[in-house]
């Protein structure tokens, strides 16, 4: 079972995004604690709220006041519901909370029932209970229910890619924003990569893609990320969801913050060195496409190919899944450029490269769409890119800069070999 602890100011909104999934028949309120009952037995968000207005009163100088808490078990344990109820009772009293007021959500939304348990991080006199060592105590209290009730224990998992946490987006399943969410607002944590592409390689594994998008805003520069489902072929099914929905770590700040950290840790890894042999090893030994990645695949790595309309390889990323690193071909060294690949598993032409050249050089030219999309925004003002956040969408989905700055290169190689 995974604890996630979470905290902030807004005790009201807490509420609400849990009282909407009873709304929508996803979710029920399992306990309450310490908070004011009601006829009926059912409850509003208001109604809630007024059972923790006494300690919020008493607040001292706690800013992050509201706690909010879920405690997640593996898929394949079936936990009843009076088990969730001992479990939140049990966690809340080791954790120093279990003389505060709080109400315990049951949520199906997806295809694993978990719990979510509100309340507030101070007492009633308005001081602030202890967090110390919290991470530590709750990992203890896990391991404890886990073998009190019998769950499949969260530690033997941990270091597997395919954790409850980190699963294939389905767009069948619905509620696409709860299945991005699981994987974007951990995947940093886990994963070490240096650029937005490399962060899009890995986001392939899950059927999710992120794109950069930016504009201009009351005169400031606005720029951020939007989330897309995708299938397995990596064509969009469905609206994008700005970076905001899902936390600090999902946006471009936090990520670019992460890209400068990664370059400085990955410089001097040995899995550099070790995964670039694997490659050319697997290569030599692989008669196709398919066999490379099968072979590469049995040693803990996936491969993401990046080609464009004719075929032709411009882009390889790997993921080295036991080192949580992932690495374009490029970084790794010419041994595991995309060229090589091409050469190996393409015959490359002439007019193949002028073809792709002339494909380049259009996709950079202004589109259709793109001269209706600035005008919309002339017409609409700033409510358009309010709606997106402040920022505006990309002049076009089509445009892959990695496949771009690759037919430059190209371009440039062929003039050379001219003169």
């Amino acid at each position: 079972m995974i604890a996630k602890i979470g905290r902030s100011s807004n005790l009201f909104g807490t509420l609400s995004y849990n009282n909407l999934k009873i709304e929508k028949e996803k979710g029920k309120i399992l306990l309450t604690n310490k908070i004011i009952e009601t006829a009926d037995g059912k409850y509003t968000v208001s109604q809630l709220a007024k059972s923790f207005e006494p300690y919020l009163l008493a607040n001292r100088n706690t800013e992050k006041h509201t706690l909010h808490i879920s405690l997640n078990p593996d898929p394949k344990d079936h936990v009843s519901d009076q088990q969730y109820t001992e479990i939140a009772q049990k966690y809340m009293q080791e954790m120093g909370y279990g003389e505060q007021p709080f109400v315990v959500f049951k949520h199906t939304d997806i295809d694993r029932s978990h719990i979510h348990i509100v309340s507030v991080c101070v007492d009633e006199d308005g001081k602030k209970i202890s967090d110390k060592f919290e991470k530590v105590r709750s990992m203890k209290v896990c391991r404890e229910l886990e073998e009190k009730f019998g769950l499949i224990s969260a530690l033997e998992k941990e270091n597997k890619l395919n954790s409850p946490i980190f699963k294939a987006v389905d767009y069948n399943r619905g509620d696409i924003k709860s299945q991005i969410a699981s994987v974007v607002r951990h995947i940093s944590s886990q994963y070490q990569f240096q650029s937005l592409g490399e962060y899009n390689a890995l986001l392939t594994l899950f059927n999710i893609t992120a794109e950069k998008v930016e504009g201009e805003l009351h005169g400031h520069l606005q720029k951020g990320l939007l989330y897309f489902p995708t299938d397995r072929n990596g064509k969009k099914t469905g609206h994008p969801f700005k970076a905001s929905l899902f936390g600090k770590k999902a946006g471009l700040d936090s990520l670019e913050r992460h890209f400068e950290s990664s370059i400085k840790r990955m410089k001097s890894l040995p899995v550099r060195e070790k995964l670039k042999e694997k490659i050319v090893l697997t290569v030599q030994s692989s008669n196709d496409e398919k066999s490379f990645t099968k072979k590469l695949q049995k040693e803990g790595v996936d491969t993401v190919i990046r080609k464009n309309n004719e075929g032709r390889i411009y882009g390889m990323t790997f993921i080295d899944h036991p080192s949580k690193t992932v690495w374009n071909g490029s970084r790794l060294g010419k041994e595991c450029s995309a060229n090589v690949f091409n050469d190996q598993w393409n015959k490359p032409s002439e007019t193949g490269d002028k073809e792709m050249n002339d494909q380049h050089i259009f996709h950079l030219k202004p589109t259709q769409d793109s001269h209706h999309l600035f005008n919309a925004v002339e017409s609409s003002g700033d409510s358009f890119f309010e709606s997106f956040g402040g920022i505006l969408p990309p002049v076009s989905n089509e445009n892959d800069y990695e496949e771009i700055e690759f037919a430059s290169r190209m371009k440039k190689r062929k003039m050379r070999k001219k003169k």
